[in-house]
């Protein structure tokens, strides 16, 4: 399931909080996004304890329970962990994963809070998750029946929330400034390929890994660093953190090239930073330019100004990074209007974006 509409985490959790209650609800997201995290703190703020089900590891009598001679008549006996006597969140990650059995198992689970004879505790809630079949995850076809008893959303990495939450958790700073930098880096689609790929949890991963090493209180080799990166993250991203780690001597780099106090690195040894550097000019144009002229302040001025002659910089050192930083990479574009500057100073770049003259 592709929803059109997809929240962040501050919106999942008001869902919870307002629909959980009454409705079952199913949150569908690609892996590592943090489906469950969120499931856990949602139980923890209403004060309810949290029990995690995981549907890819369930038999059918996992959730029934197994059946038992009552006199002349038998009953089934509900699994422990689900039979408690006060209320509770029950998760049920990974739901769409398990088998047709164990999803029919679920129905008066999820429908009437019940086992059998056992009803769940007046006030428990139900929320169940999984991945999405375009996610290359263990993904099952869920019944029309099951579909139609829960409430869906989708969820979505949203990149200044989950920096909020990185600064409250200790998250390593590499890993949160790198993402303050590049917040297009957080998340990545699942690849076709089996590769590692960037979610917040593997962002959370690298982390822990580098506080681990103590990178960043002591010297870590370069081909450590290198190992952990790849080991975490998408190839592309783990490149481009490599080449931050390696900036860092200088952590306002870029920001010294805006004020004209330094210039772009030139030396052939220093191409991963300057590929850094123009990935993170880009980014921050993307997110500072108004999309109108009209929306210009004197403040902006200036800055439009310096980005141009920045760009045209840059060019003289590598172009195809000038062109890379201007050009419309099929999602994000820079403001037209500002392109038709950068084109007036630098007619050659309208081979990437002749889409905006």
């Amino acid at each position: 399931m592709n929803l059109p509409v997809t929240v962040t985490q501050s919106d999942l959790l008001e869902i919870l909080i307002n629909v959980a209650p009454s409705r079952p609800v199913f949150i569908w997201g690609a892996p590592g996004i943090g489906k469950s995290a969120l499931v856990e703190q949602f139980a923890a703020d209403i004060g309810l304890p949290c029990v995690s089900l995981l549907g890819s590891q369930l038999a059918p009598e996992d959730i029934i329970g197994i059946p038992r001679i009552n006199g002349e008549t038998s009953e089934f006996l509900p699994p422990k962990m689900i039979a408690r006597k006060e209320p509770y969140v029950l998760f049920l990650d990974e739901l769409n994963a398990c088998s047709q059995e164990v999803q029919k198992a679920f129905y008066s689970l999820i429908h009437e809070r019940r086992i059998g004879e056992y009803h769940l505790p007046e006030g428990s809630i139900v929320v169940g998750a999984g991945n999405r079949a375009q996610d290359s995850a263990i993904v099952k076809t869920m019944s029309s029946a099951l579909v139609n008893r829960m409430f869906h959303v989708q969820m979505k990495a949203d990149p200044r929330q989950w920096i909020k939450w990185a600064q409250e958790n200790g998250l390593h700073p590499w890993v949160i400034d790198y993402i303050i930098q590049r917040p297009d880096h957080l998340f990545s689609e699942p690849p076709k390929t089996e590769e590692p790929f960037s979610t917040p949890r593997s962002w959370h991963m690298l982390s822990d890994a580098l506080k681990e090493y103590g990178a960043g209180k002591r010297d870590v080799p370069a081909s450590v660093l290198k190992m952990l990166s790849y080991a975490c993250l998408s190839p592309s991203h783990a490149g481009m953190f490599i080449a931050y780690t390696k900036s860092l001597r200088n952590t306002h780099l870029l920001d010294d090239i805006i004020a004209g106090n330094s210039k772009w690195p030139s030396k052939p040894e220093d191409r991963d930073i300057l590929y850094f550097l123009a990935q993170s000019f880009r980014a921050k144009l993307l997110t500072e330019l108004p999309k109108s002229k009209q929306g210009i302040t004197g403040n902006m001025l200036s800055f439009v100004y310096r980005a141009k002659g920045m760009i045209k910089e840059l060019s003289v050192i590598n172009f195809e990074l000038a062109q890379m930083t201007v050009a419309s990479d099929g999602e994000e574009a820079l403001p037209d209007w500002f392109i038709v500057e950068v084109i007036r100073d630098l007619p050659r770049l309208v081979q990437t974006t002749g889409n905006h003259t």
